[in-house]
């Protein structure tokens, strides 16, 4: 699996090359943050107005596809739920991170851009999101690229993981 690096902007979201995004968040997050709050915004609140509808709750467990419309090169949005913020901790990366990929296996999605679960909002701090990605992907990650929509000083605190398991699938080739 080829791991990269976006910064979430509406600029790198409007570029943004892949099958899917891939979206975790939490059942009180309001307004939405990061990659799925510029998101929202460019689909002019239809995700906000799913979830004042209460088509989209953000509960634990809770997956939602949703078609993206014209205005993304990407057709797919994968929203996941977090539950409520209070209850995330790092207990619960490594289920919502494990979730998330069986959830794009089983639609064959091969490449996918996501945020990791409690990142948007700093409830999970880099490096153990990080080490739940590489968890996660070892036992169901079958994607051909993965992109973390990280910004730049969570990129560097994540940078040395992504060497390391580069290191490591290098020399299990040898």
């Amino acid at each position: 699996m080829d791991v990269r690096f976006l910064a979430p902007s509406l600029q790198h979201l409007d570029a943004l090359e892949c099958e899917a995004i891939l979206a975790p968040f939490f059942s009180d997050e309001r307004p939405l943050c990061g990659a799925l709050g510029l998101i929202d915004w460019r689909l002019s609140g239809f995700v906000s107005k799913m979830i004042v509808r209460d088509y989209v709750r953000g509960d634990r467990g809770e997956t939602v596809l949703v078609p993206l419309r014209s205005g993304f090169s990407i057709d797919k949005l994968f929203l996941f739920g977090l539950g409520p913020e209070a209850d995330f901790d790092t207990q619960a990366l490594l289920p919502a991170m494990t979730r998330m990929f069986e959830v794009v296996s089983r639609a064959k999605v091969r490449t996918t851009a996501l945020v990791l679960p409690g990142r948007s909002t700093g409830r999970s701090a880099p490096v153990a999101a990080m080490e739940s990605f590489v968890a996660a992907g070892a036992l169901h990650g079958n994607q051909d690229e993965v992109i973390l929509l990280e910004t730049p000083n969570a990129q560097k605190e994540m940078a040395p993981i992504v060497q390391r398991e580069r290191r490591r699938a290098r020399a299990s080739d040898e």
